[in-house]
């Protein structure tokens, strides 16, 4: 194929295809999800932070919410140990409350605010919380509560949510926590500042994902810390991120399988235009570009191939057009040269006996008698009209092939046209010629010279490639309508293939016993032209007993023709 250049790379369609779809699809899509990505990390921050916020306050109020009750349980009782009068009285009366009190862990006094303070102490260590309240005698009445006394109340509403909420006092001890694991907590201790703002939600630490706040508290004095876990924060930012670039890689996957699919939909269209071109180039008119037509091909595709398919056609029809006339004048020029062939070979020996007995004849110095006369006078005869039927032969040719041949039919007996043929039968070699017909046969439909003319062709035809001394065998046969007879031979068999094309001009079977006889090859060709002319037919047949069997078939005359004749 010649190539093209064009001094620059020319890409392919593909190519260019791949190029803009990268530039105008995958490009923006990947700058959107970036952008979508940032907002919503940005966005999830902000809500991680409002709500570890929202957390806070909420404990906040449950803690005001549980020390407030206590507070006021805890007046009650002051108030009610009032009315004992003595020491023992009210330790009994605390006894009995511990064991109504639930929250409460124990129930003591303490005689001045150092004794509360120690008290306090003590309790921070065991990572207890003690309310108290002053009696009148100034005295303290103090109550402590276990740390599972909070978990119960503080994060009742939070148990779904997986922060990590830690409660401690003034000297950092924890009070109470919810989701603890060790190694967070003193991490995140070491994040809180020496001064804490009082009362508001403060934000401490590093991590823009991971918001980390406390709260402290002046009454009580508690700071409660809300730390936003790495599994929730990877839950709530790196997996919506992971989601938001799975979705852009999934949307481009989805349309580059699409498109993919599309453009190799059309590339297979437009790779069968090109195969088409090279084709038509190298000449094969008959292809036909055949596409993958649906809905999705385009129309201007359709177009060319449609105007390419008309064109490829018209093309081969021409090329056909003169195929055909070169074959038949590569035809024309082989029936020229075998017509020479035929003329120069086949008319040469009679014009050769009758040129030398006619000047036998025409000599004045010999005396010839008059045996010798009628003798050579018979050859002159022969050689005449074998030169006659040769002549006729020639004469057919053009009419069999122009169709133009005319036979007047009418009704011919057959016995009479089979013995007319074989005396004008002008060698018989030793032959025998061995009629077999019913006694009563109908006349035919024919023309009756024209018949004679087949039936010495087929004897001549017979005599030249038949065995020595062997008979010829005419056999015919009435049936219904027609007339079959059939001229037998004996010879080497011939292949069906070689029959085929025994109805040809100037084919002659070649073989040891053929090359060493003389013909012209029209015989069969003029015989087949002849008989259907006459609306009859012919075939030819080869068996182990008869190498060479032609069969004819003629139209019977009818009977009531033949009885208004």
């Amino acid at each position: 194929m010649k190539k093209y250049s064009y001094g620059l790379k020319r890409l392919k369609i593909i190519e260019q295809i791949a190029i803009v779809f990268f530039i105008a699809v995958v490009i923006p899509i990947s700058i959107s999800g970036f952008i979508i990505n940032n907002i919503n990390q940005q966005s999830l921050r902000r809500q991680l932070r409002e709500s570890a916020i929202l957390v806070a306050t909420m404990v906040s109020d449950e803690v005001d919410f549980f020390v407030n009750a206590n507070k006021s349980t805890l007046s009650q009782i002051a108030d009610t140990l009032d009315y004992f009068p003595t020491k023992s009285a009210k330790l009994k009366f605390i006894n009995d409350i511990e064991k109504k009190y639930p929250d409460c862990a124990d129930l003591s006094f303490a005689k001045d605010k150092q004794e509360l303070e120690k008290l306090s102490t003590k309790a921070s260590l065991k990572e207890e919380t003690i309310l108290s309240t002053q009696l009148k005698d100034g005295s303290y009445l103090a109550a402590t509560f276990k740390s599972s006394a909070w978990q119960g109340e503080l994060f009742k509403s939070l148990e779904q949510d997986n922060r990590q909420i830690y409660i401690i006092d003034k000297n950092n001890h924890l009070v109470s926590a919810h989701k603890f694991t060790p190694e967070v907590y003193a991490e995140t201790l070491e994040l809180l500042p020496e001064e804490k703002i009082e009362n508001i939600p403060v934000m401490i630490g590093d991590e823009k994902n991971r918001p980390v706040l406390y709260l402290h508290k002046t009454d009580p004095d508690l700071t409660i810390i809300v730390n936003t876990t790495e599994k929730i924060a990877k839950r709530a930012i790196i997996d919506n991120r992971v989601k938001i670039v799975l979705s852009v890689l999934s949307s481009i996957l989805a349309m580059m399988v699409l498109i993919g699919f599309y453009i190799y939909y059309l590339y297979i269209n437009i790779r069968q235009l090109f195969k088409a071109i090279i084709a038509l180039s190298k000449g094969n008119y008959q292809r036909q570009i055949r596409l993958l037509n649906t809905s999705f091909t385009p129309f201007e595709i359709v177009f060319l191939a449609n105007e390419f398919n008309n064109m490829a056609s018209e093309i081969h029809k021409s090329y056909l057009e003169l195929k055909r006339k070169n074959i038949e004048l590569k035809q024309l020029n082989e029936f020229r040269s075998n017509l020479l062939d035929t003329v120069s070979h086949e008319l040469r020996t009679p014009l050769t006996s009758i040129q030398g007995y006619t000047s036998r004849l025409m000599r004045q110095d010999i005396v010839i008698d008059e045996e010798t006369k009628q003798k050579s006078l018979r050859i002159i005869k022969e050689q005449t009209e074998q030169l006659n039927r040769l002549i006729e032969d020639l004469l057919t040719i053009p009419d069999i092939e122009g169709m133009r041949l005319r036979t007047v039919n009418e009704n011919v007996k057959l016995d009479k046209v089979l013995e007319k043929a074989e005396l004008l039968l002008r060698k018989r070699n030793g032959h025998e010629i061995i009629v077999n017909m019913p006694e009563v046969i109908p006349e035919v439909s024919a023309d009756k010279g024209r018949l004679e003319q087949v039936f010495i062709n087929l004897f001549e035809n017979a005599v030249k490639y038949s065995y020595p001394e062997m008979p010829i065998l005419v056999e015919v046969k009435v049936n219904e309508n027609n007339v079959i007879i059939d001229v037998k031979n004996s010879c080497d068999v011939i292949p069906e293939k070689k029959l085929q094309t025994l109805f040809e001009k100037f084919v002659r079977l070649e073989d040891n016993m053929t090359r060493t006889t003389r013909g012209t090859g029209l015989g069969l060709f003029i015989v087949k032209g002849l008989i259907e002319a006459m609306e009859g037919s012919i075939k030819l047949s080869s068996t182990q007993d008869f190498g060479f069997i032609a069969t004819i078939t003629l139209n019977t005359v009818n009977p009531d023709e033949n009885a208004d004749e």
